[in-house]
């Protein structure tokens, strides 16, 4: 078997268990206001489902800049490495013109600053994930992951090729690699990959600082454009991680690779030969604070690509 270049993404599915301190986990399998969310702007946006064990959100545009939000309790830059994991399901969602649900990460004295504006790019320090949907002379739909630096840049990858059905539950991951500009997203359902988001706008995305996971309602109020959004949904398994759990991966041998590990995860070599279908090339291994091999033990032929899958047990 010829030694193939390695799949460039990983993929990280994250569970509600084996929390270590870098790890956040949020399931609102109890009241959220107990677990040290805020609501900052229109309450009655956001509703704790106890039957569902859910987190029922409006995103109103007519309504104020709302968020429901939880601090980190550090402050993410540039130089960190991290994703976030949640799931969405959408009951509704119509738009006019171009406007977004959005989900992510931001610094908390800017979105609660008079001056913010996401309708009016006035809105530094976010990574979030949005999604722009149809409606009346709508734009959308457009699936995006958005990096917004201390200056208002941006930049994100996005697929304008596809809508979120209603009632479906999409598990969603943000990814930024240390160092990195940019920022990856994965979107699946029903456990298979719906989209990598594969087109770029390369923006001019410097530093940033982020210190707040947050759920947004952001208002077109003050929007130039006319545009406007309403959506009822549901979010729930809300996960923020820090360092990511594997970054860099080499293939080091036919069907092997080699990448530095964490002892709370547990991984999982994947190959694909299409990038369409994956399965399990090797049983989970839990990590142990070092550089961890993992080997394919059902060989593919010699296109096969990997990549790794970190699971907290």
């Amino acid at each position: 078997m010829k030694i193939r270049a390695l799949a460039v993404a990983s993929l990280f599915v994250l569970s509600a268990a084996a929390i270590r301190a870098s790890t956040m986990v949020e399931n609102f399998a109890v009241n959220p206001s107990l677990q040290g969310w805020q609501v900052y702007g229109d309450a009655s946006l956001f509703q704790w489902n106890s039957t569902n064990g859910t987190l029922a959100v409006t995103w109103d545009s007519s309504q104020t800049n709302s968020y429901f939000y939880r601090p980190l309790g550090r402050t993410l830059t540039k130089a960190d490495g991290f994703c976030v994991q949640f799931e969405l399901t959408l009951n509704d969602a119509t738009a006019t013109g171009f406007f977004e649900i959005a989900i992510g990460l931001c610094r908390l004295a800017d979105i609660t600053s008079p001056q913010f504006s996401r309708a009016n790019v006035n809105s530094p320090n976010l990574v979030e994930f949005d999604y722009y949907p149809t409606g009346p002379n709508s734009y959308g739909p457009s699936i995006d992951a958005t990096l917004i630096d201390q200056h208002s840049l941006f930049y994100f990858a996005y697929d304008a090729t596809q809508a979120l059905a209603a009632g479906t539950t999409y598990h969603i991951l943000l990814i930024h690699p240390a160092g990195a500009s940019t920022v990856r997203g994965v979107v699946m359902a029903n456990g298979e990959v719906v989209t990598t988001l594969p087109d770029v706008y390369a923006g001019g995305a410097d530093d940033f600082s982020l210190d707040t996971l947050s759920i947004n309602n952001y208002t077109t109020t003050d929007d130039i454009y006319g545009d406007s959004l309403l959506a009822h949904g549901a979010v729930d398994n809300l996960v923020i991680a820090s360092p990511l759990p594997v970054d860099k991966i080499t293939a080091i041998g036919p069907g092997q690779v080699q990448f530095a590990s964490d002892t709370n995860w547990i991984y999982t070599l994947e190959a694909t030969a299409d990038f369409k279908t994956w399965s399990v090339a090797s049983p989970g291994i839990s990590g142990n604070g070092t550089n961890l091999v993992l080997q394919d033990t059902n060989a593919l032929p010699e296109h096969a690509n990997y990549r790794v899958r970190a699971e907290l047990p």
